[in-house]
């Protein structure tokens, strides 16, 4: 469960930028080609918290869809998964959104 280790790392990040102060809210922007399944991570958030100036804080996440740009086709598609095939069949492809992995903000009390 990969979700651990990155929720332990946003935590970290978070509790060392409050200084001190209690954490009410987190927002995280998490691609969903990145494999990360948001309830786990909700879960593993709960988890990190304890003992935290983030205790008790609530996790939002947004989940933005994939996105790929096609050379060949010169076409821009959904991507619902790593699979990196345009519709016209190449594999001649650039993931242009989808795989973000960011602390877009934090409140603070």
């Amino acid at each position: 469960m990969h979700e651990l280790s990155i929720t332990q790392s946003v935590v970290d990040a978070v509790c060392e930028r409050a200084a001190g102060r209690p954490v009410q809210v987190v927002n995280v922007r998490v691609g969903i080609l990145t494999a990360v399944v948001p309830d786990a991570m909700r879960f593993c958030f709960d988890l990190v918290t304890a003992g935290t100036v983030a205790e008790g804080a609530r996790l939002e996440i947004d989940q933005p869809a994939g996105a790929g740009h096609c050379r060949a086709c010169d076409t821009e598609f959904t991507l619902a998964d790593l699979i990196l095939l345009c519709p016209c069949g190449s594999a001649d492809v650039d993931i242009t959104s989808g795989q973000e992995l960011q602390i877009i903000s934090m409140k603070v009390g």
